[in-house]
């Protein structure tokens, strides 16, 4: 009776070790979805990257998988339209669009360059353009600014619809990841790895030839790897690594400094802004929305699980995540 006894314990103890999960992760400290639901998952051809949106169409940087096109006009039912991999050189992580050509960045082997005018019919104009390793693009009007490490920023016009004419750039502190331009283009700032937020002055332009002077730097906690404006506010909110997100105010360029952060697991990637709210994917901790009406004070108000998430794009009513294990992932907004 006794061992009998000991069992019934044992037993009973083991099923209230599972029943409360991880103690250091208490279901009472995970945020719910929010209302952002999970509509759809498509499975893309190669290892979704990075994703855009123009007219109902996605545009999908996938790895070596090339380019893929997804036609998402019902996003229940999304539809490929064509895929591309000849002339798509390296592993594509990061995409950018200006009128009918995609720019899909490679790491060492450069950025490719894709007309997709007729988008069921897509064609590589140069393969492997020399700025690299490209991490990251970003278009001002006619000029292209690509992201290439311990190189700084490398910067192409693109007036010339599918064959960029490399110009200039600039070395910046730490390793470029991403960078953002003022919507008066008269600055550029620099999410600088382990280096922060860093920020030029690009007024003095000369074509892309020009020497562009850092006007300001800003330590960040982690490793910057992504970044978006408020500019009314002079606020950039970063994507920094295993620090998450932290909030930088940039308004006096001698005193760049964080004001607000928001850690909630994961390595923080990419990063959107919208109508005070931030995207942040966070690769194997999903998609965390926070709000950040009050940038010092961040605050979560939706999460949605996914394998592995890394670029994202939105319209009025849905959110698109790239899944680097899932593929395309639909997110309803609420």
């Amino acid at each position: 009776m006794k061992m009998r006894s000991l069992f019934v314990v044992t037993i009973a103890s083991l099923f209230l070790l599972i029943g409360c999960g991880k103690p250091s992760d208490p279901d009472s400290l995970t945020p719910d979805d929010g209302g952002y639901k999970i509509i759809k998952k498509f499975v893309t051809s190669g290892y979704a990257q990075d994703v855009i949106i123009k007219d109902n169409l996605l545009y999908i940087a996938q790895g070596e998988g090339g380019l893929m096109i997804v036609d998402v006009t019902d996003p229940v039912n999304p539809e490929e339209v064509s895929t591309l991999t000849k002339g798509v050189r390296g592993y594509s992580t990061k995409i950018s669009m200006k009128d009918s050509i995609v720019y899909l960045a490679a790491g060492s082997f450069g950025i490719s360059v894709v007309d997709v005018k007729d988008p069921a019919e897509p064609y590589t104009t140069v393969s492997n353009l020399n700025m690299k390793p490209a991490k990251n693009l970003h278009i001002m009007g006619d000029w292209i600014f690509t992201a290439v490490s311990e190189q700084g920023v490398n910067i192409a016009d693109v007036s010339v619809p599918g064959w960029p004419d490399i110009r200039g750039g600039l070395y910046t502190s730490g390793y470029a990841m991403d960078m953002v331009t003022t919507s008066d283009s008269a600055y550029l700032l620099v999410a600088s790895g382990e280096m922060g937020l860093s920020m030029y002055d690009i007024s003095n332009f000369e074509q892309g030839y020009g020497v562009y002077r850092k006007v300001g730097w800003g330590d960040t906690p982690g490793y910057a790897e992504s970044l978006a404006l408020l500019e009314e506010e002079s606020i950039a909110f970063m994507a920094c690594g295993t620090s998450g997100l932290q909030v930088v105010n940039y308004a006096d360029t001698n005193n760049i400094r964080v004001i607000g952060s928001y850690d909630g697991g994961g390595y923080a990637k990419e990063i959107l802004y919208d109508n005070n709210k931030v995207f942040l994917t966070v690769e194997m901790g999903g998609l965390q929305i926070i709000d950040v009406s009050n940038p010092s004070s961040p605050s979560i108000i939706g999460q949605v699980d996914s394998e592995f998430s890394l670029g994202l794009t939105m319209d009025e009513d849905y959110v698109y995540m790239a899944d680097e294990d899932e593929g395309l992932i639909v997110i309803r907004k609420p």
